[in-house]
């Protein structure tokens, strides 16, 4: 893991308390994207013998989270990071080891550029959760914004 991605996991796992119940786990964070996973446990299962739905969506809006902090940590002095809608797919069973792989679908230089417009950007970032044999399961876009910090 490289000292970004370790920096941009313990940032997002330190902020985030509900995260860190669930043992996810970040494999690499860095330049819009961020891969991880949530480790296969009984405590986490649901009727089916899979992981619950919430941890399906807690694991997707984590790595979401990361990838925006890849890009916009820089940006914390001045504007706060914050989900404003999600959409979640169930496509089919998810068991064992769920990993979230996520990707910011716009530009640094477009978001700043409206951040710095004064305008509370909003973009996307998509996630797929797959299985261990890499099936996609789970399909996820989480809208984030930048909100400037109230002075």
């Amino acid at each position: 893991m490289s000292r970004m991605s370790q920096d941009v996991g313990e940032l997002l796992l330190g902020s985030v308390p509900f995260a860190r119940t669930l043992g996810i786990v970040f494999e690499s964070v860095g330049d819009g994207r961020a891969v991880c996973r949530v480790p296969e446990r009984a405590d986490l299962a649901n009727h089916v013998g899979g992981p619950h739905a919430g941890v399906l969506f807690t694991l997707a809006e984590s790595a979401s989270g990361a990838a925006v902090l890849s890009v916009f940590g820089d940006q914390l002095v001045r504007a706060v990071p914050l989900p404003t809608t999600a959409t979640i797919a169930f496509r089919k069973l998810a068991l064992g080891e769920i990993r979230a792989e996520a990707r910011l679908t716009v530009s640094r230089e477009d978001v700043l550029a409206r951040l710095d417009a004064g305008e509370r950007p909003e973009f996307d970032v998509t996630v797929d959760l797959t299985n261990p044999d890499g099936t996609v399961v789970t399909t996820f876009t989480v809208t984030w914004t930048l909100r400037p910090t109230r002075v």
